[in-house]
């Protein structure tokens, strides 16, 4: 991701949304199937998944808050607020996939 601001700055933003959006959706329907039992998922996911709500939007808003606080701009600010949010889905979204489908994958 660029450093600074430039004219493709929003976009590299937007990206990032849209990026954690689908890692978000993947993660939803990979645990909507994990309850069905269509696929591979731990007992404790449903736990976590609502233990990892406020941890991540705590972080967000510390994040964001050191960024306004340090005098960074509005995509800094942004950018700082999407960073634990999207390692979150992200990390969510590898454990997940790699569990698969029971009986098939693993």
């Amino acid at each position: 991701m660029a450093r600074g601001h430039n004219f493709f700055t929003p976009y590299y933003v937007g990206l990032e949304l849209w990026r954690i959006g689908m890692e978000a959706q993947a993660v939803i329907t990979m645990r909507t199937l994990g309850m069905m039992g269509m696929w591979a998922t731990r007992p404790q996911e449903v736990a976590r998944m609502i233990r990892e709500k406020p941890e991540a939007a705590a972080a967000a808003w510390f994040a964001a808050s050191r960024a306004a606080m340090g005098g960074g701009g509005t995509e800094a600010v942004v950018r700082a607020a999407l960073r634990p949010v999207g390692r979150k889905t992200g990390s969510n979204m590898r454990r997940l996939a790699r569990l698969g489908p029971p009986g098939i994958c693993g």
